[in-house]
């Protein structure tokens, strides 16, 4: 095993990728390279502490130099990853992928990787889930063989979610005493969750005027009738090896949980038939909803201890 593995950030110049700095920065054995941007040439790389004069590449198609990179991840916006990849891909054939983007989520050759949800090692292509899809599938892959027909999830994001780019999700303006409704239909994330956990699922997302965090509440019709009890003792024995996962008997709170790895699943009610259930669950979207995960990913693929570099206690 390489005491030193060498990682390529191309973007990574959001919110996601200075978390990942900021765990690299504490990681004993990931070291971040080089990054690759396209309006930050030759500035130094804030924030990374192990290379204090690292600087940004000009991220150009022709000016991909990986020689002795060993991954790269892949953190540009939707749409934009795939010419970068063909090329890498091309003069790089063993260098690992991750890419944080929705591109090849739905993608079979690529491996879609919820690391408490996948028994598997992770490949060398690996597609980083969406921080919506996370949190839903965390709520329903405990019970998804007792659920009979459609699941609705309701999501509320802080406005993190939407990008570091202006725009009118994250407008101050519009945000002011407000939560904004989006993507109301076929959103990417809903895409995720049905083909990767439970195929029959609505998903409305929102953004309100708070930074980072997110809080979905799934809606779920069960097979046969069951009490609070015993929900919450399969959630606990799902989750019994997964220390980054806290099952609680309350509903859990954004602001518990934002600026940690952690997922804290609760709320969990039953109406009086015992087959109407209610799930909640909220986690950092930057962090567990990407950052921690991507690194929990590449622990995987590198034979690391999936949890090696974050500190989560």
């Amino acid at each position: 095993m390489k005491t030193n593995i060498s990682i390529a950030m191309i973007g990574g110049r959001g919110f996601v990728g200075q978390e990942i700095i900021s765990i690299l920065n504490n990681h004993p054995t990931f070291m971040l390279t080089k990054v690759f941007s396209k309006t930050a040439e030759d500035e130094v790389v804030v924030g990374y502490k192990k290379s204090l004069n690292l600087k940004y590449s000009l991220l150009d198609i022709s000016n991909l130099k990986l020689e002795d990179v060993d991954i790269v991840i892949m953190a540009l916006a939707n749409d934009e990853s795939r010419p970068y990849i063909k090329i890498i891909k091309k003069d790089y054939p063993n260098i690992i992928f991750i890419d944080l983007s929705a591109d090849n989520r739905l993608d079979d050759s690529w491996d879609y990787r919820v690391p408490e949800l996948s028994a598997k090692k992770a490949t060398n292509f690996i597609s980083n889930p969406g921080c919506y899809a996370s949190a839903i599938q965390f709520s329903l892959a405990p019970i998804k063989n007792i659920i009979l027909g459609r699941v609705s999830s309701i999501g509320i994001s802080g406005y993190s979610g939407a990008g570091a780019s202006p725009n009118e999700k994250n407008n101050p303006v519009n945000l002011k005493d407000n939560i904004i409704p989006y993507s109301l239909t076929n959103h990417l994330h809903e895409q995720e969750v049905s083909k990767h956990c439970y195929k029959d699922i609505s998903f409305s997302p929102h953004v309100g005027n708070f930074f980072r965090g997110i809080l979905i509440t799934s809606h779920i019709q069960l097979k046969s009738s069951h009490t609070v009890k015993e929900i919450l003792a399969i959630f606990v024995n799902f989750y019994k090896n997964s220390k980054l996962i806290e099952v609680l008997t309350d509903v859990p709170m954004i602001n518990k949980v934002t600026n940690t790895h952690k997922v804290l699943i609760g709320g969990i009610s039953i109406d009086n038939s015992g087959t109407n259930l209610t799930v909640c669950c909220a986690l950092d979207n930057l962090l567990k909803g990407a950052a921690t995960q991507v690194i929990q990913n590449l622990n995987s693929a590198s034979n690391l201890e999936e949890l090696t570099g974050i500190d989560y206690e």
